[in-house]
């Protein structure tokens, strides 16, 4: 759907993926078990993207308005250090975290699909969202990927990112 040359030109230099949780990592549909236990499936070629990003030098943050012990899990067993639930300010998050981490939003790629994400898509230098984004996101956004939320999306941008910086054959070989 997106322009490659534009992807490339857009992904060269980002240093951090932020990205939303519902319906970027998952389908945004929430699942609860009959005791109200949230449910949340995620796609392992995201996962292994995100390890691959994150072994090519590039920080991940994750930024969710809900509070979701699963999310802490999943973070973790990816190595995902920054993750900032339960909080529905997002600009105000991110703006943290890049004084924290010394960056600027022109370093930044951040993927949403919905109105709390839209002001971070604004702000970055790669606003990025999903086919079944909200039309105001995908208006706004400079991507969008061809996978839907949940269903790959996240590594399609991992490799988008890892191909404009050239770290994408690296990032591969050690399952060649």
């Amino acid at each position: 759907m997106s322009n490659q040359n534009h992807i490339n030109t857009l992904a060269a230099d980002i240093k951090l993926l932020v990205l939303d949780v519902d319906g970027v990592m998952t389908d945004g549909k929430l699942y609860f078990s009959n005791n109200g236990e949230e449910i949340k499936a995620f796609n392992t070629m995201d996962g292994l993207g995100l390890k691959m990003l994150q072994n090519a030098g590039i920080k991940v943050a994750l930024i969710t308005g809900r509070q979701s012990e699963i999310v802490a899990v999943r973070a973790k067993n990816l190595g995902i250090k920054h993750v900032y639930q339960g909080r529905d300010d997002k600009l105000n998050i991110l703006e943290e975290l890049l004084n924290t981490l010394g960056m600027e939003y022109s370093q930044v790629a951040y993927a949403g699909d919905d109105l709390p994400d839209l002001a971070c898509i604004t702000q970055v230098k790669m606003g990025i969202t999903v086919p079944n984004g909200h039309f105001l996101v995908k208006d706004a956004a400079d991507a969008i990927t061809s996978r839907e939320g949940g269903n790959g999306a996240v590594r399609e941008i991992c490799d988008w990112i890892l191909q404009a910086q050239e770290k994408f054959d690296d990032a591969v070989s050690p399952f060649l």
